[in-house]
């Protein structure tokens, strides 16, 4: 059962409705940076990283989901007790669902930019958080790519959640992507 989505996309075509769509289905947001903002300007219910996480963005926003809070909820083993205890003891959610593009790197490298420029397109969190959701396929929900919103969004309205199935695919489309 999807009850807290992670949504922080660079691409943000096709995000809002697909927010807005979670939101209507009862799924709890959190957000960070730009993607909080534009979510929080269409009058999405949206919850920022920092204060679920009760840190602030540091370093320029380099900084803001490597935290136990967020990869605990992803990588938490959902039938394993200890992790149960662990988050329990922590005061950590789970997260269900985790919905990441990343900075166009090779796109930035391509149009000449500057060094600095290029530097700043190596994404540090998402990589890590859509890792640690497809390395837990089994009970996180992973989107890297908004042509896959759609279909995930009628397996929730269906069943509550993604199947199997679907989970595994999208797994594989995240290792795809950051195993180069």
């Amino acid at each position: 059962m999807i009850k807290t989505a992670l949504i922080s996309v660079y691409n943000k075509d096709g995000i809002v409705d697909f927010a807005r769509q979670l939101s209507g289905l009862g799924i709890k947001i959190l957000s960070t940076g730009g993607t909080f903002s534009v979510l929080k300007e269409a009058g999405i219910d949206v919850k920022d990283v920092s204060s679920y996480t009760g840190s602030p963005e540091i370093l320029d926003g380099r900084v803001k989901t490597l935290h136990p809070k967020i990869h605990g909820g992803i990588l938490a083993v959902r039938d394993n007790d200890t992790h149960l205890k662990e988050l329990q003891d922590n005061d950590i959610e789970f997260i269900d669902m985790i919905v990441v593009n990343l900075y166009p790197f090779e796109e930035t490298v391509r149009s000449g930019a500057t060094h600095n420029e290029i530097i700043e397109k190596i994404d540090i969190g998402g990589p890590s958080m859509i890792r640690s959701g497809a390395k837990n396929y089994k009970f996180v929900t992973v989107l890297t790519d908004p042509n896959d919103y759609e279909k995930v969004i009628d397996e929730i309205k269906e069943s509550g959640d993604t199947t199997l199935n679907t989970r595994e695919y999208l797994a594989f489309k995240v290792f795809s992507q950051t195993s180069l």
